[in-house]
């Protein structure tokens, strides 16, 4: 070989070695450095995935999420856990299973202090951390903040979502840092849906799909703008799905078909690796978790049931199949039906609850056929699986009716639900009148029961909702809740006798064992001894209920009202301060001619309990008395407005009566005949 060509063919050689190096080696340092730019994560409440056109839909445009999808990877089989807003984001955000981080549903449920959640996780690894929630269900109160070290949930009922994106982007400005951690939730599509005129050709549900992907498009283009879009990890879900009807569902949470459960998952990684493709694999929200922490190169708590997703995100390989675990408590905790447990994999949907449902996707991908009874090894087999994974002992079993033909319960849902929605409209009489039709057709469902005597009570309608607790008493009778709200409803009719025996059975039923229960109980037994004028029996139950709940300051109020009575204001007026009653704070301040701070207890009052009719009433006279007449006109017409019940009625037409306007009082007498007798 001559000695130029040698040359040249070793220095080729050479220099191909060292490309293959370096571009072996940029790969590597890719796949080993941790993300640069910020992570974030928008949660779009109640979306499903089938509409979307990323998954084929066709009835509405969303080219924000579309041009998301072309630049990322689309997961076509996500899954969430839960079929209601909070248990859902926690799996999210935990990595954990409902039934491990114990928050199952949207009421009455917190995450424990100290559950080490994703931010917190990032933030230990030096990421600036923010959240920004449109719906109070996602609120403070629920625990989930934990870890965020700017956590934004001031919403009141909902939050439009461009108002929450405007948020999210003043908080990345402020955040100083290209390690940004951002969790946006948007609470469209979510009902009650909203109408929006550029979309009126839409249905309403589809038409906030549009919108919340205006929303999206709007935070892209900051991040685009900023020169942070390519640099962003971006991860684009839903929650839950929506019924529209699908198994006779309109909403979600009582049911678990793919309606409810399955979610659109977009993942746009850093640099668009992996743009356009689409990935058939079975995945689910406790992957999320371990995904983004194997971005960040954090290490990956030991307790998590899911995987990360970043192998097959880069091309590496399928994933190992595994089945998802949903649930559904909503039936039990809302109406005492049996609760929903679920397993998908890649061919078959598992469904347990009172009866059994197995449904063949590839075949039947709308879930028509239950083919449990003709399948019975295949469900023998999810039904182990089910078992292994959390264990009959891990899922609470309180049936306390028996479950109505699965043809029925839609119906029931619908017009439960129906029946909230009156009630959040302030349509008290009709809310009421809903529930009783319910309870008239399954008098057992406890929980519904609880809501109507809720309802009544809400609107001084206590004989309503002494029935209501006496059903409660009926059907629970081991359970002091009953008696403790049948003595507060026989106390506000002046049933004294009965009210002290229904105290008193919950004092003795509740014991050493549920200490809270035994303080209400003998805070009950106080007032109703107070209404007797047993100023003795009053100062000892209030003793007890003050050695059993220090929090309660029941003496402080008995004192104060003894002082009160007595027209001793300035002896009752500390007394009310400590017991934290804003009412007869201000009804001793209005005694004292201290007006504006009486005002100020008054407002205080109503911002707790905005149908306290006696608080409107008596701040409607406060004005009237410092010379306020337009004040006190609206504050009668708040009163019938807030709650529009005959007895409000009866009593702005006394107040207006009592402020020389008697032509306002009779046309007030003539609505209410009108409304509620027509």
């Amino acid at each position: 070989m001559a000695r130029p060509f040698r040359y040249t063919l070793i220095l080729g050689t050479i220099t191909l070695g060292t490309v293959l190096a370096a571009a072996g080696g940029w790969r590597y340092a890719r796949a080993s450095a941790p993300l640069s730019g910020p992570v974030v994560i928008i949660s779009i409440d109640t979306l499903r995935a089938d509409h979307l056109p990323a998954y084929g839909y066709r009835k509405v445009k969303t080219p924000a999420i579309d041009a998301l999808a072309a630049d990322g990877v689309v997961f076509e089989r996500a899954y969430t856990h839960a079929t209601e807003t909070l248990p859902a984001h926690v799996s999210l955000l935990s990595g954990r299973l409902p039934f491990e981080t114990g928050v199952r549903g949207d009421e009455g449920f917190v995450v424990k202090h100290g559950e080490r959640l994703l931010p917190q996780l990032l933030r230990e690894r030096g990421y600036a951390t923010g959240a920004i929630v449109s719906t109070p269900r996602l609120g403070k109160n629920t625990g989930i903040g934990q870890g965020f070290d700017f956590f934004d949930d001031e919403v009141g009922l909902r939050r439009d979502g461009a108002e929450s994106e405007q948020i999210a982007e003043h908080w990345l400005n402020s955040a100083g840092t290209s390690r940004a951690f951002l969790f946006l939730h948007l609470y469209e599509p979510h009902r009650p849906y909203v109408a929006i005129d550029r979309f009126s050709e839409y249905s309403p549900y589809d038409a906030e799909i549009a919108y919340a992907d205006e929303v999206v498009g709007h935070l892209v283009h900051y991040l685009k703008t900023h020169q942070l879009y390519d640099r962003s990890t971006i991860v684009l879900l839903s929650d839950h799905g929506e019924g529209l009807g699908d198994h006779g569902e309109q909403e979600q949470g009582l049911f678990l078909y793919t309606e409810a459960i399955h979610v659109p998952l977009i993942v746009k990684q850093e640099s668009n690796v992996g743009a356009g493709r689409r990935i058939a694999d079975v995945v689910q929200h406790i992957d999320i978790v371990p995904t983004i922490l194997d971005f960040a190169k954090a290490p990956i708590p030991g307790n998590l049931r899911g995987r990360s997703l970043k192998p097959v995100l880069e091309g590496a390989g399928r994933l190992p199949e595994r089945a998802v675990y949903s649930e559904s408590l909503y039936a039990q905790a809302h109406f005492g039906w049996g609760q929903l447990t679920a397993l998908t994999d890649r061919h078959h949907q598992y469904i347990r609850a009172p009866r059994e449902e197995l449904y063949d996707l590839d075949r039947d991908p709308r879930e028509r056929t239950n083919i449990a009874g003709s399948s019975a090894k295949m469900a023998g087999d999810l039904r182990a699986a089910l078992d292994r994974l959390a264990g009959r002992a891990d899922i609470p079993d309180d049936t306390t009716a028996a479950l109505p033909d699965p043809k029925d319960k839609p119906r029931v849902v619908e017009a439960y639900r129906q029946a909230i929605a009156l009630a959040d409209d302030r349509k008290w009489p009709q809310a009421i009148h809903l529930l009783q039709q319910l309870l008239h057709d399954d008098a057992a469902m406890t929980p519904v029961w609880r809501q109507l005597a809720d309802v009544a009570i809400r609107i001084d309608r206590h004989d309503v909702a002494l029935d209501a607790y006496k059903h409660l008493i009926d059907l629970r009778p081991g359970e002091p809740a009953g008696y403790l709200g049948a003595a507060a409803a026989q106390l506000k009719l002046r049933k004294f006798d009965e009210a002290r025996a229904s105290a008193a059975l919950a004092a003795e039923m509740a014991a050493e064992s549920d200490k809270r229960s035994v303080a209400l109980a003998h805070d009950l037994l106080a007032r109703i001894a107070l209404a007797r004028h047993d100023l003795v029996a009053a100062r000892a139950e209030a003793a007890l209920a003050l050695e059993a709940d220090a929090a309660l300051h029941t003496p402080a109020y008995i004192d104060g009202r003894v002082f009160f009575d007595q027209g001793k204001y300035e002896e009752a007026l500390p007394l009310f301060q400590q017991a934290g009653d804003h009412f007869y704070t201000g009804e001793t301040l209005a005694k004292l001619e201290r007006y504006e701070e009486a005002e100020a207890e008054y407002t205080e009052e109503l911002r707790h309990a905005p149908e306290d009719s006696r608080a409107r009433s008596s701040l409607a006279t406060l004005y009237h008395t410092t010379g306020q007449s337009d004040a006190a006109d609206q504050a009668v017409t708040d009163l019938v407005e807030t709650t529009p019940t005959p007895d409000s009625y009866a009593l702005a037409a006394k107040l207006l009566t009592t402020f020389g306007e008697p032509r306002q009082a009779s046309a007030l007498r003539a609505e209410s005949r009108r409304t509620f007798h027509p």
